[in-house]
């Protein structure tokens, strides 16, 4: 989401005082982010030691960009069945704007990581993959970054688009390195203008063609963040990012179904009455 338009949900756009708000909040944010391994696990090749893998995703209620139900999902590892999940309809009140995405939809996500640890803290992930962009990003602060921070937790980016900033682009070069990924576990640099490296691109499986983009978050160096998305990938997206996306569009589904079923029927017109007035 972070590659969209500039323009606010609804094509409103942000008050510029409020834009200064939220980048002076990064600005401040950024320098905590640590992008080194920080657990025992991340220096295992197998990471043992690594038992929970979390993942999050917010779906949008399809025609209303202000509905939407934030996920949360728990994952056993290395065997990635569900242990936990918390699926909940929030109202989305921030605007969509490029490069501010954590501030529209990071707070339910916290929320859901907080109910986690207050219901099952025995449950609480050892690290959270997120549907995002982490230090790729505008200023180097995305929604990975953000959620780290807010919830102490290692955090890795793991995008579907690749976000096209700091000399970053999807032009025929890139396409061509994408085609160069013969198997899954494959990567190559995504470099800046200035030759740093912000992420990696990752052929996740054999059978998807189309990469991820891997960005560090938090207490995780991007080496170790690929090597785990990697392994928590049976499809192109990794079990934990796909696991909450399905469970949220299926919880609205029910949730739909549930409202239109309470909500009072129109009255049949009776066969006395005149229906061409």
């Amino acid at each position: 989401m972070e590659d969209g338009a500039a323009a606010g949900a609804g094509g409103a756009p942000l008050e510029e005082e409020t834009r200064r708000e939220w980048e002076r909040d990064q600005s401040r944010l950024k320098a905590d982010v640590i992008e080194e391994d920080t657990q025992d696990w991340q220096n295992s090749p197998s990471f043992a030691g690594l038992e929970r893998v979390g993942g999050v995703d917010l779906s949008y209620v399809k025609g209303y960009d202000r509905s939407a139900c934030a996920s949360l999902v728990v994952l056993r590892y290395p065997d990635l069945e569900v242990l936990y999940e918390d699926c909940r309809m929030v109202d989305v009140s921030a605007p969509y704007v490029a490069g501010f995405l954590a501030f529209r939809e990071a707070p339910f996500l916290v929320e859901a990581v907080q109910r986690l640890e207050e219901r099952v803290p025995a449950l609480r992930p050892q690290v959270l993959l997120v549907d995002g962009n982490g230090v790729l990003h505008h200023r180097g602060f995305g929604i990975a970054c953000h959620l780290g921070l807010l919830t102490g937790l290692p955090c890795i980016g793991v995008a579907k688009n690749l976000l096209q900033v700091d000399g970053l682009s999807n032009n025929d070069l890139h396409k061509d390195q994408i085609r160069e990924l013969q198997a899954g576990g494959d990567t190559f640099p995504l470099l800046s203008a200035s030759g740093k490296i912000l992420g990696m691109a990752l052929r996740s499986c054999a059978k998807s063609t189309k990469p991820v983009y891997v960005s560090v978050g938090h207490k995780m160096s991007l080496p170790s963040a690929v090597r785990l998305v990697h392994s928590c990938c049976r499809y192109r997206i990794p079990e934990p990012i796909r696991q909450a996306d399905i469970r949220s569009r299926e919880y609205i589904r029910k949730h739909l179904e549930a409202t239109s079923a309470v909500l009072p029927q129109p009255k049949r017109m009776s066969e006395d009455t005149d229906s061409e007035q």
